[in-house]
């Protein structure tokens, strides 16, 4: 027991159970409009759209989430405009984009002639985070939240009916922005606690376990906040004590809890 509370009080411990709180929360409340919206594939594609920024940066000399944070917006607002027009549906958008920022991040990658230097980066590095990146973490999570909060009701309403809310006057096209935006900023966060392949994982997990439970969007949202953050902690007091990778087992708590979710509803809620 002494030896447990020894290794959860080293400083990289706790800022790995600090960063759970900073990235879980704002991926399940961007969750939840995301599998409202039908939009699961766009998590996946952000998280992996953003590495020909990570390798520019790290290229460059500068901090590897600044670039990251430059490719997402990039990328979302690539996405918005490649769809605007309706000619290009919005789901081979994110294909396209994904397909090709993918590749050309691991085209440059190969100029640094070492892929070792990006593995943190591809499957998380959560015990290892500085406290810059912790800061930036809460300030993209926290805006992300308070933007999304100021535009709450509106972009509810989107997400439930899109074509009721465009009749009544409400901007979806600049909404539709708005939520690319956010989701890039959460992405960007939650990268640096699970890494670019386990990513959609954190985003969409809790969002869907919480959906199976509930189908109004508070509860859902608080529901899902709440997984995320048990499936985190959870998640990574496993790795910390079995020396398991983190990522994967932040994603396989979720997962578990999915399925105790989807077990209860098959059991209890037919």
């Amino acid at each position: 027991m002494s030896e447990a509370l020894e290794i959860i009080s080293l400083t990289a411990v706790r800022r790995a159970y600090l960063a759970i709180l900073l990235v879980g929360i704002p991926c399940a409340v961007m969750g939840c409009f995301v599998v409202l919206r039908r939009m699961a594939f766009i998590g996946d594609a952000l998280a992996h759209t953003v590495l020909p920024g990570i390798v520019i940066a790290f290229l460059k000399g500068f901090h590897l989430f600044f670039g990251a944070l430059v490719a997402g917006i990039i990328t979302s607002f690539g996405i918005g405009w490649l769809s605007r027009r309706k000619e290009v549906r919005e789901d081979t958008a994110i294909g396209i984009l994904f397909t090709a920022m993918f590749a050309l991040g691991i085209l440059l990658m190969g100029q640094t002639g070492s892929f070792r230097d990006f593995e943190g980066i591809l499957f998380g590095n959560i015990l290892y985070l500085d406290r810059l990146t912790l800061q930036a973490m809460a300030v993209l999570g926290g805006l992300s939240l308070v933007l999304l909060a100021s535009v709450f009701k509106e972009m509810e309403l989107v997400s439930y009916d899109p074509s009721y809310a465009q009749t009544i006057g409400i901007k979806t096209e600049k909404l539709r922005y708005l939520l690319l935006l956010l989701l890039a900023f959460t992405v960007v966060g939650a990268i640096q606690a699970v890494g670019v392949i386990l990513t959609s994982a954190l985003l969409i997990t809790p969002a869907a376990t919480a959906a199976l439970l509930t189908k109004k969007l508070p509860q859902m949202i608080l529901l899902a906040s709440l997984f995320a953050l048990l499936g985190g902690w959870a998640g990574l007091t496993f790795s910390v004590f079995t020396n398991f990778p983190s990522g994967a087992a932040i994603v396989l708590a979720c997962t578990l809890l999915f399925g105790l979710a989807y077990l209860y509803r098959s059991v209890f809620r037919q």
